[in-house]
């Protein structure tokens, strides 16, 4: 997914990817028009230590409003509304066609039921391992969130888990089915010959 074809809606998997490289990807192609739905959010990748962006985060907690601190900047503390905010950094959200391009962005943590049978692309242009030398630092944006006050990180993890495995058992029943297909074809070669071979001499 180089250069993402237009489609009516792309479901991109979060995982494996790093924050700014997958954001700068999916701003771009907001505001040519696309909808764009982000799922497990939580599993994306930030270069760096752990630490190191622990800190950073701490830095931009301490920014407010010195007189009111309920007019912001607002810390957004789920991992996909990071991701949102940074989305929203690369876009031109107070004029009309940002706000509209904005507007096309879904994210997700974890894959809700209703993306959970839709086909998942990744943008290889993002991805960690494509993108940061073998042994240099990173960290997972899930764990980041969970330390600086998100208090979700356990509900989606059980919810994965249940997906997951009903997504394995899905597979092994779709495997079962086209395995006794497969049989029944073989077992009905020789009574559907002559059926077949007058077919294909009419050209079917």
């Amino acid at each position: 997914l180089e250069k993402m074809v237009f489609e009516k809606k792309i479901v991109v998997d979060g995982r494996g990817h790093l924050l700014g490289r997958l954001a700068s990807t999916v701003a771009k192609e907001l505001l040519s028009g696309q909808r764009i739905v982000v799922v497990r959010c939580e599993e994306i990748n930030i270069s760096g230590s752990f630490y190191r962006n622990k800190l950073k985060y701490l830095a931009f907690l301490r920014k407010k409003v010195n007189t009111n601190p309920a007019r912001g900047p607002f810390h957004l503390r789920a991992p996909s509304r990071i991701f949102w905010r940074v989305v929203r950094g690369m876009l031109p959200h107070k004029t009309a066609r940002g706000e509209a391009a904005l507007k096309r962005l879904k994210v997700f943590e974890g894959i809700p039921p209703a993306y959970n049978t839709t086909k998942r692309m990744v943008i290889p242009a993002a991805l960690r391992v494509v993108r940061l030398k073998p042994g240099r630092n990173f960290c997972v944006l899930g764990r980041l969130s969970h330390e600086v006050g998100w208090k979700y990180q356990d509900v989606v993890a059980t919810l994965e888990a249940k997906r997951k495995a009903k997504g394995v058992a899905y597979y092994n029943a779709k495997k079962a089915t086209l395995k006794l297909r497969a049989q029944a074809v073989k077992n009905s070669t020789e009574k559907t010959a002559k059926i077949n071979a007058a077919l294909s001499a009419k050209g079917y």
